[in-house]
Protein backbone atom coordinates (compact mmCIF):
# COMPACT_ATOMS: atom_id res chain seq x y z
CA UNK A 1 0.00 0.00 0.00
CA UNK A 2 1.36 3.30 -1.13
CA UNK A 3 -0.46 6.85 -1.92
CA UNK A 4 0.31 8.59 -5.35
CA UNK A 5 -1.43 11.77 -6.61
CA UNK A 6 0.00 13.03 -10.45
CA UNK A 7 -0.97 16.84 -11.25
CA UNK A 8 -1.04 18.67 -14.36
CA UNK A 9 -1.64 22.37 -13.56
CA UNK A 10 -1.55 25.63 -15.70
CA UNK A 11 0.83 26.96 -12.49
CA UNK A 12 3.73 25.54 -9.92
CA UNK A 13 2.66 21.86 -9.32
CA UNK A 14 4.78 21.40 -6.25
CA UNK A 15 2.88 23.06 -3.55
CA UNK A 16 -0.59 21.24 -4.67
CA UNK A 17 1.81 18.07 -4.64
CA UNK A 18 3.09 18.50 -1.07
CA UNK A 19 -0.70 19.30 0.41
CA UNK A 20 -2.01 15.86 -1.81
CA UNK A 21 0.97 14.14 -0.27
CA UNK A 22 -0.29 15.17 3.49
CA UNK A 23 -3.63 14.37 2.78
CA UNK A 24 -3.18 10.69 1.60
CA UNK A 25 0.13 10.51 4.47
CA UNK A 26 -2.16 7.83 6.18
CA UNK A 27 -0.48 5.11 3.07
CA UNK A 28 2.71 5.16 4.07
CA UNK A 29 4.84 6.83 6.75
CA UNK A 30 8.35 5.21 5.47
CA UNK A 31 9.34 7.53 3.14
CA UNK A 32 8.13 10.21 0.20
CA UNK A 33 9.11 12.04 -2.76
CA UNK A 34 7.98 14.64 -5.13
CA UNK A 35 9.11 15.22 -8.59
CA UNK A 36 8.05 17.69 -11.22
CA UNK A 37 8.76 18.60 -15.10
CA UNK A 38 9.63 22.48 -15.98
CA UNK A 39 9.45 21.69 -19.76
CA UNK A 40 12.01 18.88 -20.71
CA UNK A 41 13.76 19.01 -17.14
CA UNK A 42 12.68 17.24 -14.12
CA UNK A 43 13.46 17.92 -10.58
CA UNK A 44 13.21 15.12 -8.00
CA UNK A 45 13.77 15.25 -3.92
CA UNK A 46 12.60 12.37 -2.06
CA UNK A 47 13.47 11.38 1.45
CA UNK A 48 12.62 8.45 4.42
CA UNK A 49 9.76 9.42 6.92
CA UNK A 50 6.99 11.61 6.51
CA UNK A 51 5.71 14.62 4.43
CA UNK A 52 6.18 17.16 6.86
CA UNK A 53 9.32 15.95 7.73
CA UNK A 54 10.81 15.40 4.54
CA UNK A 55 10.65 18.39 2.66
CA UNK A 56 12.08 22.21 3.25
CA UNK A 57 11.63 25.26 1.69
CA UNK A 58 14.90 24.98 -0.31
CA UNK A 59 13.46 21.66 -1.96
CA UNK A 60 10.35 23.39 -2.91
CA UNK A 61 12.02 26.29 -4.27
CA UNK A 62 13.66 23.10 -6.64
CA UNK A 63 10.78 22.13 -7.66
CA UNK A 64 9.74 23.48 -10.48
CA UNK A 65 6.87 22.98 -13.14
CA UNK A 66 3.36 23.22 -13.64
CA UNK A 67 3.26 19.14 -13.85
CA UNK A 68 4.29 17.16 -10.96
CA UNK A 69 3.95 13.48 -9.18
CA UNK A 70 3.80 12.07 -5.73
CA UNK A 71 4.25 9.02 -3.58
CA UNK A 72 4.07 8.65 0.35
CA UNK A 73 5.57 4.70 0.87
CA UNK A 74 4.53 1.63 3.00
CA UNK A 75 6.96 -1.34 1.98
CA UNK A 76 6.00 -3.93 0.76
CA UNK A 77 8.84 -5.01 -1.70
CA UNK A 78 12.61 -4.23 -1.04
CA UNK A 79 13.59 -2.52 2.62
CA UNK A 80 11.66 0.18 4.52
CA UNK A 81 14.83 1.61 5.65
CA UNK A 82 16.75 2.35 2.30
CA UNK A 83 16.31 5.75 1.19
CA UNK A 84 17.67 4.78 -2.52
CA UNK A 85 14.58 2.82 -2.36
CA UNK A 86 11.84 5.40 -1.96
CA UNK A 87 9.80 6.75 -5.18
CA UNK A 88 9.52 8.18 -7.73
CA UNK A 89 12.08 6.65 -9.94
CA UNK A 90 13.48 7.83 -13.02
CA UNK A 91 15.18 6.29 -16.31
CA UNK A 92 16.83 8.41 -19.26
CA UNK A 93 15.69 6.68 -22.17
CA UNK A 94 13.64 7.03 -23.91
CA UNK A 95 12.71 10.59 -23.75
CA UNK A 96 13.12 10.52 -20.02
CA UNK A 97 10.40 8.91 -17.81
CA UNK A 98 9.62 8.93 -13.78
CA UNK A 99 7.08 6.98 -12.15
CA UNK A 100 5.52 6.16 -8.98
CA UNK A 101 3.18 2.99 -8.42
CA UNK A 102 1.09 1.78 -5.63
CA UNK A 103 0.52 -2.25 -5.55
CA UNK A 104 2.89 -5.30 -5.71
CA UNK A 105 3.74 -7.11 -8.88
CA UNK A 106 3.90 -10.94 -8.58
CA UNK A 107 6.64 -12.09 -11.20
CA UNK A 108 9.58 -10.02 -10.23
CA UNK A 109 11.83 -13.11 -10.87
CA UNK A 110 11.16 -13.79 -14.07
CA UNK A 111 11.04 -9.85 -14.72
CA UNK A 112 14.52 -9.15 -13.35
CA UNK A 113 15.21 -12.30 -15.98
CA UNK A 114 14.07 -10.90 -18.78
CA UNK A 115 15.23 -6.98 -17.78
CA UNK A 116 18.59 -8.50 -17.85
CA UNK A 117 18.65 -10.73 -20.84
CA UNK A 118 16.30 -9.18 -23.27
CA UNK A 119 15.88 -5.71 -22.35
CA UNK A 120 19.32 -5.34 -21.30
CA UNK A 121 18.67 -2.70 -18.54
CA UNK A 122 20.18 -2.38 -15.25
CA UNK A 123 18.10 -2.25 -11.75
CA UNK A 124 19.55 -1.37 -9.00
CA UNK A 125 17.30 -1.93 -6.24
CA UNK A 126 14.73 -4.68 -4.97
CA UNK A 127 11.93 -2.12 -5.54
CA UNK A 128 9.43 -3.96 -7.88
CA UNK A 129 8.36 -0.29 -8.87
CA UNK A 130 11.71 0.17 -10.59
CA UNK A 131 11.17 -2.36 -12.41
CA UNK A 132 7.90 -1.79 -13.69
CA UNK A 133 9.50 1.53 -14.61
CA UNK A 134 12.27 -0.11 -16.90
CA UNK A 135 9.60 -2.60 -18.53
CA UNK A 136 7.37 0.80 -19.06
CA UNK A 137 10.65 2.42 -20.91
CA UNK A 138 11.48 -1.00 -22.84
CA UNK A 139 7.68 -0.65 -24.64
CA UNK A 140 8.00 2.98 -25.13
CA UNK A 141 11.00 2.67 -26.79
CA UNK A 142 9.62 0.10 -28.86
CA UNK A 143 7.02 1.87 -30.13
CA UNK A 144 8.86 4.45 -31.44
CA UNK A 145 9.15 5.27 -34.93
CA UNK A 146 10.18 8.92 -35.32
CA UNK A 147 11.69 11.61 -33.30
CA UNK A 148 8.05 13.25 -31.60
CA UNK A 149 5.65 10.89 -29.27
CA UNK A 150 1.91 10.51 -30.06
CA UNK A 151 -1.11 8.76 -27.56
CA UNK A 152 -1.44 5.89 -29.64
CA UNK A 153 2.51 5.19 -29.04
CA UNK A 154 2.19 5.60 -25.69
CA UNK A 155 -1.11 3.53 -25.07
CA UNK A 156 0.66 0.48 -27.16
CA UNK A 157 3.40 0.51 -24.28
CA UNK A 158 1.07 0.14 -22.05
CA UNK A 159 -0.99 -2.74 -23.72
CA UNK A 160 2.35 -4.71 -23.87
CA UNK A 161 3.32 -3.42 -20.37
CA UNK A 162 0.00 -5.11 -19.34
CA UNK A 163 1.43 -8.34 -21.10
CA UNK A 164 4.58 -8.82 -19.47
CA UNK A 165 3.52 -8.02 -15.64
CA UNK A 166 1.40 -9.45 -13.14
CA UNK A 167 0.18 -8.17 -10.18
CA UNK A 168 -1.53 -4.77 -8.88
CA UNK A 169 -0.45 -1.69 -9.94
CA UNK A 170 -1.96 1.55 -9.96
CA UNK A 171 0.87 3.88 -12.14
CA UNK A 172 1.89 7.73 -12.42
CA UNK A 173 4.35 8.74 -14.69
CA UNK A 174 5.37 11.58 -16.12
CA UNK A 175 7.67 11.67 -19.78
CA UNK A 176 9.90 14.43 -20.40
CA UNK A 177 8.67 16.88 -22.60
CA UNK A 178 5.13 15.36 -23.51
CA UNK A 179 2.71 15.06 -20.76
CA UNK A 180 1.83 12.72 -17.37
CA UNK A 181 0.75 8.86 -18.23
CA UNK A 182 -1.62 7.11 -15.36
CA UNK A 183 -2.74 3.50 -15.74
CA UNK A 184 -4.10 0.66 -13.44
CA UNK A 185 -3.90 -3.22 -13.60
CA UNK A 186 -6.81 -5.20 -15.56
CA UNK A 187 -8.17 -5.67 -12.34
CA UNK A 188 -8.05 -2.33 -11.14
CA UNK A 189 -7.00 -3.90 -7.20
CA UNK A 190 -5.70 -0.99 -6.62
CA UNK A 191 -7.42 2.71 -6.62
CA UNK A 192 -6.64 5.46 -8.62
CA UNK A 193 -9.01 8.45 -9.60
CA UNK A 194 -9.27 11.08 -11.78
CA UNK A 195 -10.12 14.70 -10.86
CA UNK A 196 -10.61 17.80 -13.44
CA UNK A 197 -11.19 21.99 -12.69
CA UNK A 198 -11.33 24.86 -14.87
CA UNK A 199 -9.40 27.95 -13.82
CA UNK A 200 -10.69 31.58 -14.28
CA UNK A 201 -9.21 31.88 -17.42
CA UNK A 202 -11.18 29.00 -18.94
CA UNK A 203 -7.86 26.32 -18.79
CA UNK A 204 -8.55 22.57 -17.58
CA UNK A 205 -6.43 21.27 -15.22
CA UNK A 206 -6.00 17.09 -13.83
CA UNK A 207 -5.21 15.49 -10.58
CA UNK A 208 -5.12 11.39 -10.39
CA UNK A 209 -4.55 10.13 -7.00
CA UNK A 210 -5.18 6.84 -4.84
CA UNK A 211 -8.05 8.64 -3.02
CA UNK A 212 -11.13 11.13 -3.76
CA UNK A 213 -10.87 13.22 -0.75
CA UNK A 214 -7.70 14.75 -2.33
CA UNK A 215 -9.56 15.85 -5.60
CA UNK A 216 -12.06 17.45 -3.19
CA UNK A 217 -9.74 18.88 -1.07
CA UNK A 218 -8.20 20.91 -4.02
CA UNK A 219 -11.65 21.14 -5.56
CA UNK A 220 -11.03 19.36 -8.33
CA UNK A 221 -14.48 17.76 -10.05
CA UNK A 222 -14.36 14.11 -9.45
CA UNK A 223 -14.66 12.74 -12.90
CA UNK A 224 -14.28 8.83 -12.51
CA UNK A 225 -12.28 6.16 -11.16
CA UNK A 226 -9.63 5.25 -13.87
CA UNK A 227 -11.31 1.50 -15.33
CA UNK A 228 -8.94 -1.35 -14.94
CA UNK A 229 -6.65 -1.99 -17.71
CA UNK A 230 -7.59 1.85 -18.47
CA UNK A 231 -4.44 3.86 -19.65
CA UNK A 232 -4.72 8.05 -19.16
CA UNK A 233 -2.56 10.22 -21.35
CA UNK A 234 -2.81 14.41 -20.38
CA UNK A 235 -0.28 16.77 -22.37
CA UNK A 236 1.16 19.48 -21.31
CA UNK A 237 -1.49 21.43 -22.72
CA UNK A 238 -3.82 19.94 -20.63
CA UNK A 239 -5.54 17.86 -23.61
CA UNK A 240 -6.60 14.30 -21.64
CA UNK A 241 -6.36 11.10 -23.98
CA UNK A 242 -7.87 7.78 -22.73
CA UNK A 243 -7.81 4.28 -24.25
CA UNK A 244 -8.41 0.48 -22.71
CA UNK A 245 -5.34 -1.14 -22.73
CA UNK A 246 -5.91 -4.51 -21.57
CA UNK A 247 -7.59 -7.53 -23.08
CA UNK A 248 -9.84 -8.68 -20.73
CA UNK A 249 -10.44 -5.83 -17.73
CA UNK A 250 -12.43 -6.87 -14.84
CA UNK A 251 -12.74 -4.58 -11.60
CA UNK A 252 -11.86 -6.87 -8.44
CA UNK A 253 -10.76 -3.88 -6.18
CA UNK A 254 -9.08 -5.10 -2.98
CA UNK A 255 -11.27 -5.32 0.09
CA UNK A 256 -8.90 -4.51 2.69
CA UNK A 257 -9.00 -0.92 1.07
CA UNK A 258 -12.79 -0.56 2.76
CA UNK A 259 -11.76 -2.55 5.70
CA UNK A 260 -8.56 -0.59 6.93
CA UNK A 261 -6.31 1.45 4.39
CA UNK A 262 -8.35 3.82 3.23
CA UNK A 263 -9.53 7.31 4.89
CA UNK A 264 -13.58 6.80 5.51
CA UNK A 265 -13.87 10.20 3.17
CA UNK A 266 -13.04 8.81 0.19
CA UNK A 267 -14.90 7.44 -2.38
CA UNK A 268 -13.53 4.82 -4.27
CA UNK A 269 -14.97 2.78 -7.08
CA UNK A 270 -17.87 4.25 -6.59
CA UNK A 271 -18.17 3.28 -2.79
CA UNK A 272 -17.84 5.13 0.06
CA UNK A 273 -15.51 4.08 2.75
CA UNK A 274 -17.36 5.54 5.43
CA UNK A 275 -20.71 3.76 4.41
CA UNK A 276 -19.18 0.39 3.87
CA UNK A 277 -18.13 0.28 7.46
CA UNK A 278 -21.06 1.26 8.85
CA UNK A 279 -22.52 -1.49 7.07
CA UNK A 280 -20.01 -4.16 8.41
CA UNK A 281 -21.10 -3.38 11.68
CA UNK A 282 -24.79 -3.99 11.04
CA UNK A 283 -23.60 -7.29 9.91
CA UNK A 284 -21.40 -8.00 12.62
CA UNK A 285 -23.87 -7.69 14.93
CA UNK A 286 -26.06 -9.72 13.75
CA UNK A 287 -23.28 -12.47 14.04
CA UNK A 288 -22.32 -11.19 17.52
CA UNK A 289 -26.14 -11.33 18.29
CA UNK A 290 -26.20 -15.72 17.02
CA UNK A 291 -23.15 -16.24 19.41
CA UNK A 292 -23.36 -14.36 22.61
CA UNK A 293 -26.34 -13.14 24.79
CA UNK A 294 -26.37 -9.15 24.53
CA UNK A 295 -26.92 -8.97 28.49
CA UNK A 296 -23.65 -9.96 28.89
CA UNK A 297 -21.76 -6.97 27.52
CA UNK A 298 -21.90 -3.61 29.24
CA UNK A 299 -20.39 -1.40 26.64
CA UNK A 300 -19.53 -1.29 23.17
CA UNK A 301 -15.47 0.26 22.30
CA UNK A 302 -14.30 1.02 19.11
CA UNK A 303 -10.58 0.77 18.72
CA UNK A 304 -9.81 4.35 17.25
CA UNK A 305 -9.89 5.16 14.29
CA UNK A 306 -10.92 3.05 11.44
CA UNK A 307 -12.86 0.78 13.12
CA UNK A 308 -15.26 3.35 15.33
CA UNK A 309 -17.98 3.50 11.60
CA UNK A 310 -18.54 -0.51 12.51
CA UNK A 311 -18.50 -0.12 16.45
CA UNK A 312 -21.50 2.58 16.61
CA UNK A 313 -22.84 0.04 14.08
CA UNK A 314 -22.82 -3.02 16.25
CA UNK A 315 -23.82 -0.79 19.42
CA UNK A 316 -26.86 1.22 17.92
CA UNK A 317 -28.03 -2.17 16.43
CA UNK A 318 -27.17 -4.01 19.27
CA UNK A 319 -28.85 -1.44 21.94
CA UNK A 320 -25.73 -1.66 23.96
CA UNK A 321 -24.18 1.17 25.27
CA UNK A 322 -21.09 2.97 22.88
CA UNK A 323 -18.24 4.25 24.86
CA UNK A 324 -14.85 5.17 23.94
CA UNK A 325 -12.14 3.51 26.19
CA UNK A 326 -8.91 3.97 24.68
CA UNK A 327 -7.33 7.58 24.00
CA UNK A 328 -5.65 7.48 20.70
CA UNK A 329 -2.16 9.65 20.19
CA UNK A 330 -2.39 10.64 17.29
CA UNK A 331 1.63 11.67 16.65
CA UNK A 332 2.56 7.93 16.55
CA UNK A 333 2.05 5.98 13.01
CA UNK A 334 -0.19 3.56 12.19
CA UNK A 335 0.62 -0.03 14.18
CA UNK A 336 0.15 -1.71 11.16
CA UNK A 337 2.07 -0.64 8.62
CA UNK A 338 5.11 -0.52 10.80
CA UNK A 339 8.06 -2.40 9.12
CA UNK A 340 9.03 -4.89 11.78
CA UNK A 341 7.12 -6.79 14.46
CA UNK A 342 9.14 -5.20 17.75
CA UNK A 343 8.84 -1.93 16.77
CA UNK A 344 4.98 -2.65 16.34
CA UNK A 345 4.65 -3.93 19.70
CA UNK A 346 6.29 -1.06 21.29
CA UNK A 347 4.06 1.49 19.46
CA UNK A 348 0.74 0.02 20.87
CA UNK A 349 1.10 1.05 24.22
CA UNK A 350 2.90 4.32 22.58
CA UNK A 351 -0.19 4.77 20.15
CA UNK A 352 -3.25 3.85 22.89
CA UNK A 353 -3.96 4.38 26.35
CA UNK A 354 -7.10 3.20 28.15
CA UNK A 355 -8.90 5.18 30.81
CA UNK A 356 -9.73 3.12 33.77
CA UNK A 357 -13.23 4.73 34.32
CA UNK A 358 -14.75 3.11 31.45
CA UNK A 359 -13.46 -0.58 31.93
CA UNK A 360 -13.61 -1.13 36.02
CA UNK A 361 -15.64 -4.03 37.02
CA UNK A 362 -17.45 -4.22 33.15
CA UNK A 363 -18.19 -6.24 30.55
CA UNK A 364 -16.57 -4.84 26.95
CA UNK A 365 -17.19 -5.68 23.65
CA UNK A 366 -13.99 -4.50 22.00
CA UNK A 367 -14.78 -3.79 17.74
CA UNK A 368 -11.40 -3.67 15.64
CA UNK A 369 -11.53 -3.33 11.96
CA UNK A 370 -8.93 -6.45 10.99
CA UNK A 371 -6.82 -8.69 12.95
CA UNK A 372 -3.48 -9.48 10.87
CA UNK A 373 -0.70 -10.57 13.48
CA UNK A 374 -2.64 -10.07 16.59
CA UNK A 375 0.48 -7.84 18.12
CA UNK A 376 -2.22 -4.86 18.51
CA UNK A 377 -5.08 -6.88 19.61
CA UNK A 378 -3.10 -8.84 22.46
CA UNK A 379 -1.73 -5.84 23.43
CA UNK A 380 -5.40 -4.48 23.79
CA UNK A 381 -6.77 -7.23 25.62
CA UNK A 382 -3.94 -6.58 28.18
CA UNK A 383 -4.34 -3.53 28.16
CA UNK A 384 -8.41 -3.19 29.14
CA UNK A 385 -8.11 -6.17 31.60
CA UNK A 386 -5.11 -3.89 33.60
CA UNK A 387 -7.26 -1.39 33.39
CA UNK A 388 -10.09 -3.13 35.31
CA UNK A 389 -12.36 -4.73 33.05
CA UNK A 390 -14.21 -7.87 33.99
CA UNK A 391 -14.46 -9.69 30.56
CA UNK A 392 -13.41 -8.65 27.33
CA UNK A 393 -14.83 -10.16 23.96
CA UNK A 394 -12.60 -9.02 21.43
CA UNK A 395 -14.58 -8.56 17.16
CA UNK A 396 -13.71 -7.93 14.31
CA UNK A 397 -15.16 -6.55 11.30
CA UNK A 398 -13.01 -8.04 9.01
CA UNK A 399 -12.71 -12.17 8.37
CA UNK A 400 -9.93 -13.84 9.76
CA UNK A 401 -7.01 -13.02 7.64
CA UNK A 402 -5.49 -16.23 6.92
CA UNK A 403 -3.44 -16.16 4.04
CA UNK A 404 -0.53 -13.94 3.15
CA UNK A 405 -1.98 -10.74 0.79
CA UNK A 406 0.66 -10.43 -2.32
CA UNK A 407 -1.50 -7.68 -3.70
CA UNK A 408 0.43 -4.28 -2.17
CA UNK A 409 -0.36 -5.12 1.49
CA UNK A 410 2.23 -6.12 4.54
CA UNK A 411 0.83 -9.57 4.94
CA UNK A 412 3.90 -11.78 3.27
CA UNK A 413 4.51 -14.73 5.46
CA UNK A 414 1.81 -17.23 7.09
CA UNK A 415 3.32 -17.94 10.14
CA UNK A 416 2.89 -14.00 10.95
CA UNK A 417 -0.93 -14.05 10.36
CA UNK A 418 -2.47 -15.46 14.25
CA UNK A 419 -5.47 -16.93 12.06
CA UNK A 420 -3.06 -19.19 9.96
CA UNK A 421 -3.88 -22.76 11.28
CA UNK A 422 -6.05 -21.72 13.96
CA UNK A 423 -9.76 -21.80 15.01
CA UNK A 424 -11.49 -19.41 16.26
CA UNK A 425 -11.53 -20.16 19.91
CA UNK A 426 -7.79 -20.61 19.64
CA UNK A 427 -7.38 -16.74 18.40
CA UNK A 428 -9.37 -15.79 21.16
CA UNK A 429 -7.23 -17.59 23.58
CA UNK A 430 -4.08 -16.62 21.91
CA UNK A 431 -5.25 -12.84 22.64
CA UNK A 432 -6.09 -13.76 26.17
CA UNK A 433 -9.86 -12.59 25.46
CA UNK A 434 -12.89 -14.20 26.76
CA UNK A 435 -14.62 -14.53 23.70
CA UNK A 436 -13.89 -14.02 19.57
CA UNK A 437 -16.49 -12.99 17.30
CA UNK A 438 -15.29 -12.26 13.46
CA UNK A 439 -17.50 -11.04 10.69
CA UNK A 440 -18.32 -13.71 8.18
CA UNK A 441 -16.78 -13.53 4.35
CA UNK A 442 -20.04 -13.41 2.81
CA UNK A 443 -21.24 -10.48 5.31
CA UNK A 444 -18.00 -8.41 4.36
CA UNK A 445 -18.68 -9.07 0.68
CA UNK A 446 -22.07 -7.62 0.84
CA UNK A 447 -21.52 -4.85 2.90
CA UNK A 448 -18.45 -3.21 0.87
CA UNK A 449 -20.29 -3.62 -2.79
CA UNK A 450 -23.86 -2.84 -1.90
CA UNK A 451 -25.65 -0.42 -3.70
CA UNK A 452 -22.74 0.08 -6.26
CA UNK A 453 -22.02 -1.43 -10.20
CA UNK A 454 -18.97 -3.39 -7.87
CA UNK A 455 -20.17 -7.58 -8.39
CA UNK A 456 -16.65 -8.88 -7.18
CA UNK A 457 -13.94 -7.80 -4.62
CA UNK A 458 -10.48 -9.26 -3.99
CA UNK A 459 -10.55 -11.00 -0.63
CA UNK A 460 -7.17 -13.42 -1.32
CA UNK A 461 -6.18 -12.86 2.39
CA UNK A 462 -9.50 -14.20 3.78
CA UNK A 463 -10.33 -16.75 1.46
CA UNK A 464 -7.15 -17.88 -0.22
CA UNK A 465 -8.38 -17.12 -3.74
CA UNK A 466 -6.20 -15.12 -6.05
CA UNK A 467 -7.83 -12.99 -8.41
CA UNK A 468 -4.83 -12.73 -11.53
CA UNK A 469 -4.79 -16.19 -11.63
CA UNK A 470 -1.01 -16.30 -11.49
CA UNK A 471 -0.38 -16.56 -7.66
CA UNK A 472 0.94 -20.74 -6.91
CA UNK A 473 1.55 -22.38 -3.66
CA UNK A 474 5.57 -22.81 -4.94
CA UNK A 475 5.61 -18.18 -5.23
CA UNK A 476 3.83 -17.98 -1.60
CA UNK A 477 6.57 -20.80 -0.45
CA UNK A 478 8.84 -17.82 -2.22
CA UNK A 479 7.41 -14.88 -0.62
CA UNK A 480 7.99 -16.58 2.71
CA UNK A 481 10.94 -17.18 2.23
CA UNK A 482 12.62 -14.21 1.48
CA UNK A 483 10.14 -11.41 2.41
CA UNK A 484 9.10 -11.63 6.21
CA UNK A 485 7.83 -7.97 7.10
Amino acid sequence: MCGIVGIVSTEAANQQVYDSLLLLQHRGQDSTGIATADGPTFHITKAKGQVREAFRTRDMRSLMGNMGLGHVRYATKGAAEREDEAQPFYVNAPYGIILVHNGNLTNTRELSDDLFRIDRRHVNSASDTEMLLNVLATELQGQITSLSLDPAQIFDAVTQVHERVEGSYAVISLIAGYGLLAFRDPYGIRPLILGRRVTDAGKEEWIVASESLVLENGDYEIVRDVAPGEAIFISLDGTLHSKQCARNPRLVPCSFEYVYLARPDSVMNGISVYEARLRMGDRLADTIATHMDKGDIDVVMPIPDSSRPAAMQVAQKLGIEYREGFYKNRYVGRTFIMPGQAQRKKSVRQKLNAMGTEFKGKNILIVDDSIVRGTTSKEIVEMARAAGANKVTFTSAAPPVRYPHVYGINMPSRTELIAAGRKIPEIGAELGADAMIYQEVADLRSAIIEGSDVTDLDLSCFTGEYVTGTVTPEYLDWVERTQLS
